[in-house]
């Protein structure tokens, strides 16, 4: 499996205290990368460990859900190498866990190997650990020390850390535009806008997230099928359709490759629900105003599911509902070298009459994908929780 952790995370950290981190944590950080497309909805956490002279005695990576965590993998990878770890420091990227999850607590495997001191990058802001982590190592007896690699962790575990803290996802909206910002053309063609290269990295994406969501018009215009097919993935992140009146077809593509599937409705159809449902989806109804979906509570139920990240790829009425309820928190848009000129733009959003009205952005990367322009921007002040 190809590690994405350069192209999906090093576009936020050009210019980070990467490279000045310590050889082993620097490690970790990168191990952690290993597990982007793998461990959702568990945070994504490397660990290396090393002896009193800095010579690394194993290392590993968070693994599918289920499956073992970091500081397990690099037991074990210190173990299958016949070294003895009595003594030595693990550097992990998250503090280690001290409950009973699907797996048992971390820390009780770092004291009963004789680990003797543990460098984390950053306390786990679930509630279950907190803090426990480390008081459970301390008194064991081993040293603790927390902060180096944090902004690296934090950012690779951005969808974590809304869903634990706000009890929402990380939301990110992907979009595909002329230089001219339109999405489609007037009679609705978008296929192609940006090149093969700009699609495959918006697929990267999408792999890295836990759920796509899309909107009912999107579902019966293109019929797309907003899978991952264009990189390698150890699993399909699951889809979300808001469809207020349930005109979800019962053979579209979404159903296709057994994804876990949420529909949610505004008006009670039974008789649609239960034919949806036969198919495979879960119909939830969360009516809000006007007769719409309540889409901040679907963020809200998403992240009870345990979805991390939501990866947005809709049309421009429900971008624009999405932006005007505050719910977006980053921009992913690429950019193609085009003029279109009329046609859909990015979201619907209605006309301000004072530039102090707009959404403020902060970018934090620009890369050229082929032909295209990726940007990553940020809702400004949205990461700070």
């Amino acid at each position: 499996m190809q590690n994405r952790y350069d192209g999906l995370l090093v576009c936020y950290q050009r210019n980070t205290v990467l490279e000045t981190l310590q050889a082993p944590m620097s490690g970790a950080v990168h191990g952690a990368g290993s597990s982007l497309l793998l461990c959702a909805p568990n945070p994504r956490v490397g660990c290396v460990i090393t002896n009193t002279s800095g010579n690394m005695l194993g290392s590993g990576h968070t693994q599918a859900t289920g499956g073992p965590h970091a500081e397990i993998m690099a037991l074990r990878d210190a173990a299958s190498q016949g070294h003895d770890v009595a003594g030595a420091t693990a550097y992990v990227t998250l503090e280690p866990c001290s409950h009973h999850g699907r797996t048992g607590p971390c820390c009780d495997a770092l004291i009963a190997a004789g680990i003797k001191k543990v460098v984390a990058s950053i306390a786990d802001p679930n509630p279950l650990v907190s803090g426990q982590g480390f008081a459970r190592l301390r008194a064991a007896g081993i040293e603790v020390e927390v902060g180096p690699g944090a902004q690296e962790s934090r950012e690779l575990n951005i969808g974590f850390f809304s869903r634990m803290i706000r009890k929402t996802p990380w939301v990110r909206m992907k979009v595909a535009a002329s230089l001219d910002g339109k999405t489609a053309l007037v009679n609705g063609v978008s296929q192609w806008i940006t090149s093969d290269t700009a699609r495959a990295d918006g697929h990267a994406w999408r792999a890295r997230s836990c759920a796509v969501l899309t909107g009912i018009g999107t579902v019966l215009q293109d019929n797309s099928r907003l899978d991952v097919r264009l990189v390698d993935t150890p699993r399909q992140p699951h889809l979300v359709v808001i469809d207020s009146r349930l005109e979800t077809p019962l053979d579209a593509h979404l159903f296709i490759g057994g994804r876990s599937l949420y529909i949610y409705a505004a008006e009670q159809n039974d008789a649609k629900k239960t034919a949806l449902e036969k198919r495979g989806a879960t119909v939830i109804y969360l009516p809000g105003a006007g007769g719409k979906v309540d889409l901040r509570a679907v963020l809200q139920d998403l992240a009870r599911r345990e979805v991390n990240e939501v990866h947005v790829e809709a049309g421009h009425k429900l971008n624009g509902s999405l932006i005007q309820a505050g719910l977006i928190d980053e921009f992913l848009v690429y950019l193609a070298p085009k003029l279109i000129g009329e046609g859909a733009g990015v979201a619907s959003l209605g006309p301000i009459t004072e530039l102090s009205q707009a959404l403020e952005l902060e970018f934090r990367s620009t890369d050229r994908l082929g032909p295209d322009l990726r940007i990553v921007a940020r809702v400004r002040g949205r990461d700070l929780f």
